[in-house]
């Protein structure tokens, strides 16, 4: 055993992922339903558990996504470290639609998700200022090189609301704050993986560049759809690639000491904590809580 276990949230496009045939598991959570059942399976020996993010068939929109369930039910299900795989939106030229960009950093510019576990009766914060794992995201970044994708590793993400596209003016204002692709689901996703102390990686597949290009089309769904095809064709052969490496290198703990980030993050002492509250916790933070 090399003591990784990936779980993987698929974005649009990727709604399954072959040779995972073990059981499905953790159909509910203490926040409520994830998206679906947790897949599980073996990649390259590497136990694998997966959800796809909108559901099967695309059935949640942006805001409709359970995040809190989802993250939730991946720690239920064992996972050690978390890769996303989401579409994007370009806000610079040379990264082009069919490139997969790394991302270290974001923009969070969503409304009335929620955000935390954490809340009245357990108060925490976790530093976010580095939001990724430094050593699992250079892992995914050459792993999509080896799947044949033209990688940009480090970028950063502007998490919007969505379901709607961009205006131009919006577009362009986020090119003017240094962003580098835009999209909609990685917010609130990446604070909550950090807070159940879950090394998180990145990869936002580009399929379009959004609305900001003077005279070029328009963001819409079919062109969409026409580069997402291939993306997540490249993205199961990046999940292959990364579970390889994972099987050839014992895991460690992470380099930037997030499965350990709750010991400095939570405030509220234990005798004054929410036995409620408490059990909701009982999987994200079962570890500093002793639950």
């Amino acid at each position: 055993m090399t003591g990784w276990t990936l779980g993987i949230i698929g974005g649009s496009g990727l709604y399954d992922l072959q040779g995972l045939d073990g059981p499905e598991t953790v159909t509910d959570t203490p926040w409520g339903k994830p998206s679906a059942p947790v897949r599980t399976g073996k990649l390259a020996g590497v136990p694998v558990c997966f959800i796809p993010r909108h559901g099967p068939g695309h059935v949640l929109s942006p805001d409709a996504i359970n995040y809190r369930a989802n993250i939730d039910a991946l720690k239920r299900a064992g996972a050690t470290d978390i890769l996303s795989l989401s579409a994007c939106g370009s806000l610079r030229e040379h990264m082009a639609p069919g490139d997969f960009v790394v991302v270290d950093q974001y923009v969070d510019r969503t409304k009335g998700r929620a955000s935390s576990f954490f809340g009245p009766g357990c108060v925490a914060h976790v530093p976010m200022a580095d939001p990724v794992c430094s050593r699992l995201s250079s892992m995914v970044a050459d792993a999509g090189e080896a799947a044949g994708a033209r990688v940009h590793q480090g970028g950063t993400y502007l998490a919007m609301e969505g379901p709607q596209f961009s205006t131009r003016a919006e577009s362009r204002l986020y090119r003017e704050w240094g962003c580098d692709v835009i999209g909609m689901t990685n917010m609130p996703e990446a604070r909550l993986a950090r807070e159940a102390e879950l090394p998180y990686a990145s990869v936002a597949m580009v399929t379009d560049y959004d609305s900001w290009r003077a005279g070029g089309e328009d963001v819409d769904v079919p062109s969409i759809l026409k580069v997402m095809q291939a993306n997540a064709a490249k993205a199961r052969k990046l999940v292959e690639s990364l579970a390889e490496a994972m099987a050839a290198s014992p895991r460690t703990p992470s380099p930037d000491g997030i499965e350990s980030i709750l010991d400095i993050a939570i405030v509220t002492p234990p005798a004054a904590r929410d036995t409620v509250l408490m059990g909701k916790l009982d999987a994200v933070a079962r570890r500093v809580l002793g639950a």
